[in-house]
């Protein structure tokens, strides 16, 4: 029998440019299977654009990518969620004059019998959320929540359609320190694969099992938190992760 390729996600040589900007300039990497990738960089370094080729907002201008073995080119955010790959935004998507469930269900609302199952919304909007540590009453309005537990919601949202991949952009942006530290509890707990870009170095080596470092479009470094460390000496001149990250942008002039 012929060997199972391996599960995950890879990606070579992916270009996008919007008009005459090139975003990003023959990306190369991969994601293995239940890892944790932490995409950083500053601001106009890629990292969104560079999500949404992942998950079919865009389509690269040239490159490809394999999920699990399989050629995969979503043309739509809807195919990549047939695929198993959910594109958590770090803008606010909701419907406020809906209700928390309504707005987790919106597009697939269970039907029984002919009927919208409201009873099946509320307990599974309502399971997911205590999971999350958001203890929101399902059947109350989005209108007037905080953007935090909007954020929550969001969340909620792509998790209960069961995804494979988790492509976050800025996962914790609106989210206060505790609700951090219990979404990554949840995630952890979950086992999914999970791609984050965010500004928040320190939350990038805390969490993530191997980095992906964008500047300008070009990818500088892949590997663990602590080999980026390695590359800047990792000597008394870099006392923490975000020193060692910054000196590691400005040995390669950025």
């Amino acid at each position: 029998t012929d060997p199972q390729p391996p599960a995950g996600l890879d990606c070579t040589g992916l270009t996008k440019s919007f008009g005459s900007v090139t975003v990003l300039k023959g990306i190369d990497f991969a994601v293995p299977a239940g890892s944790v990738i932490g995409l950083i960089g500053e601001n106009g370094a890629g990292k969104s654009t560079l999500s949404s080729l992942i998950t079919g907002v865009h389509r690269p201008d040239s490159g490809t990518m394999t999920l699990d073995g399989q050629p995969y080119a979503p043309a739509t955010p809807g195919e990549a969620l047939d695929a198993g790959v959910v594109l958590i935004h770090q803008e606010i998507r909701l419907l406020p004059e809906l209700t928390v469930a309504e707005n987790i269900f919106l597009g697939r609302l269970p039907c029984r019998a002919g009927r919208i199952d409201r009873q099946r919304m509320f307990e599974e909007s309502r399971e997911v959320l205590d999971l999350l540590g958001a203890h929101i009453d399902p059947n109350r309005q989005v209108r007037g929540l905080s953007m935090a537990v909007q954020q929550e919601i969001e969340i909620a949202k792509a998790i209960t359609r069961k995804p494979r991949y988790i492509i976050f952009d800025e996962p914790s942006a609106s989210l206060d320190p505790r609700q951090r530290e219990r979404l990554w509890a949840f995630l952890a707990e979950l086992g999914t694969t999970v791609v984050f870009s965010t500004h928040d170095v320190g939350e990038a080596e805390r969490h993530a099992d191997r980095l992906l470092v964008l500047a300008d479009g070009e990818l500088l470094f892949t590997g663990t938190p602590m080999e980026l460390e390695a590359e800047t000496g990792g000597d008394a001149a870099t006392p923490d992760f975000e020193t060692a990250f910054v000196r590691f942008l400005h040995e390669r002039g950025h």
